[in-house]
């Protein structure tokens, strides 16, 4: 256990938990999204089980990093690219994001919300399901990072944990400040949408930087932070 006595091991430990905290933030939304489908009594219970399933798809991974990384080996060519069952998980898992953001889009363009959380009422499992899938796609990137930057894999679950707790206790206020903002709503199913579409980009081999998609969201986030200033400021002077 001499490791744990090195100043490495608590450097890589504090920069993979942020990163873990940083690559968490597109789950919460979606988790966010997903909860606000089902009764308000089981939103909660729906967000922290989303969260912990989450934390148990990480873990279990990393437990099965050789399955992994396995995954990165080709199956087969399409067109001169090579194209592995990692590529595959990110591209269907980009595309049910996509697929996603842009029904709830319509459905909040077309006034039917409504009507939708009425259908959805009885789905807990459903909505459950629902986040496991994307848990698994969102997985995927966070433990190869983990893998990459750490040697040890306790110091990996550890992370992992302290990551999720952060995440659950955040998981709650972004959830009811984007349901009380429809425009922040909106701009948070943009963000999947651009998730989806970095991911589709990733399986078939088009590398967008992180840095630039994480800028484009803060930037996003601080404008509409501006505007919900000016029409706070305005509502309070009328």
């Amino acid at each position: 256990m001499e490791w744990l006595a090195q100043p490495e091991t608590w450097i890589a430990f504090l920069t993979l938990t942020t990163l873990e905290i940083v690559l968490g933030i597109d789950n919460i939304v979606f988790i966010s999204i997903l909860a606000a489908k089902l009764p308000e009594h089981q939103q909660e219970k729906a967000r922290r089980l989303g969260l912990a399933l989450a934390a148990l798809t990480r873990i279990g991974l990393l437990f099965s990093i050789s399955l992994i990384m396995k995954l990165e080996d080709p199956w087969f060519t399409v067109l001169g690219s090579a194209i592995s069952g990692r590529d595959i998980v990110l591209i269907l898992g980009g595309g049910f994001l996509l697929a996603k953001a842009t029904l709830e889009i319509h459905e909040s363009i077309e006034g039917n919300a409504h009507e939708r959380v009425a259908k959805s009422a009885r789905s807990f499992g459903g909505v459950i399901a629902q986040i496991l899938l994307i848990d698994i796609v969102f997985s995927l990137d966070s433990v190869i990072t983990a893998v990459g930057l750490v040697e040890h894999i306790e110091i990996m679950i550890a992370a992992i944990l302290i990551a999720v707790a952060v995440m659950m206790i955040f998981v709650g206020p972004v959830s009811r400040f984007i349901e009380r903002r429809p425009t922040v709503k909106m701009l948070a199913l943009a963000f999947l949408l651009l998730i989806g579409v970095a991911l589709i980009a990733e399986g078939i081999e088009w590398h967008i930087p992180r840095g630039f998609i994480y800028f484009a969201m803060a930037f996003s986030g601080f404008v509409e932070f501006l505007n919900l200033k000016i029409r706070d400021r305005r509502t309070s002077e009328a």
